[in-house]
């Protein structure tokens, strides 16, 4: 074992991207709810269904640098930066990535087709991407005070020694000892750190995500699920939500909460695990107060909040 790590943060957002396309588009299931399993693949148009399949392919757990080609030891990076970057890959870069994660075994199978259409498979893995962080985004937002929570958690284990504990505590597939960095998946290993710098990159995803790169000769970045993420999948968190519910009622306030992005009256009653009636009810007052609006298409009825909405929640977020 060698020196105690250094441990420094990123909040990256792409990444939470790519932890959710893998559990809800790909089928590698990592503890996402089941709502937003559903929400998210339904966002997605059927050339980003194609393109993120490989990723999730039985016996794999290797990507190519592609996917993440900007990481977070540089700095935070957003979603639209790495959509950019998608977008703007050579054919070549990405076949050159294919070859060099899989050295000289044979490219699998399921990573053929990128290789053969490598500008179609960029632009759908792209506009995956984009789909899956317009649904998301208002749930990231919402994970703010948690993101800061873990920034604290983090320089407090920097400043005051304990990095070792921090990082044997991050999730129950990571493990940290005398042995090195031992990382439960698909292809189980081992892997010794030297004296390289980790950057921990905190996910709003699954409970059992974790995605790990060990390619850069100076630094390592581990990303792994925000602790008390699960607070976020129904209702926003904190202090906030409290001043809310005073100002109209818990169940109005969970209900504007949980609307992230359009759905039907059904979605949102199994959501919140209140009778149709009831959500009925209690849309009827957010409509009639101008913070949501209803329109039908076809049998199912939609919903979604208003720009007054957006700037309600916004006040007491701040």
């Amino acid at each position: 074992m060698t020196s105690t790590p250094q441990l420094s943060i990123s909040i990256s957002p792409h990444l939470t991207a790519l932890a959710m396309i893998s559990d809800a588009l790909a089928g590698r299931r990592r503890g996402l709810p089941e709502l937003w399993r559903k929400e998210i693949g339904s966002s997605v148009r059927p050339q980003g269904h194609q393109a993120v399949r490989p990723l999730a392919a039985p016996g794999y757990s290797v990507v190519p640098d592609s996917l993440v080609p900007r990481t977070p030891t540089s700095g935070d990076v957003s979603v639209q930066d790495q959509i950019d970057t998608l977008r703007d890959l050579p054919r070549d870069a990405l076949i050159k990535d294919l070859e060099q994660a899989f050295g000289d075994r044979p490219l699998p199978a399921h990573w053929r087709p990128a290789a053969e259409r490598p500008d179609r498979w960029l632009h759908g893995y792209a506009g995956a991407l984009a789909d899956v962080w317009d649904t998301t985004e208002p749930l990231w937002r919402r994970a703010r005070p948690l993101l800061d929570r873990e920034i604290r958690r983090v320089g407090v284990a920097t400043v005051r020694g304990g990095p070792e504990l921090l990082l044997g505590a991050l999730n129950h597939r990571i493990t940290y000892g005398e042995c090195g960095l031992m990382i439960a998946d698909v292809e189980s290993s081992t892997y010794e750190l030297g004296d390289r710098k980790i950057v921990l990159v905190p996910m709003l995803a699954g409970k059992d995500a974790v995605i790990v790169s060990l390619d850069n000769e100076d630094a390592v970045w581990i990303a792994y699920p925000v602790p008390g993420a699960d607070q976020l999948w129904h209702r926003p968190a904190g202090t906030a939500h409290g001043e809310l519910s005073a100002l109209m009622g818990p169940v109005r306030a969970d209900l504007l909460g949980a609307i992230g992005q359009p759905m039907t009256m059904s979605m949102l009653a199994g959501d919140m695990q209140v009778a149709p009636s009831s959500i009925t009810y209690h849309c009827d007052r957010l409509i009639a107060a101008q913070l949501i609006s209803r329109e039908r298409r076809g049998r199912e009825v939609w919903i979604a909040r208003t720009p007054r909405a957006e700037e309600l929640l916004e006040m007491f977020r701040r």
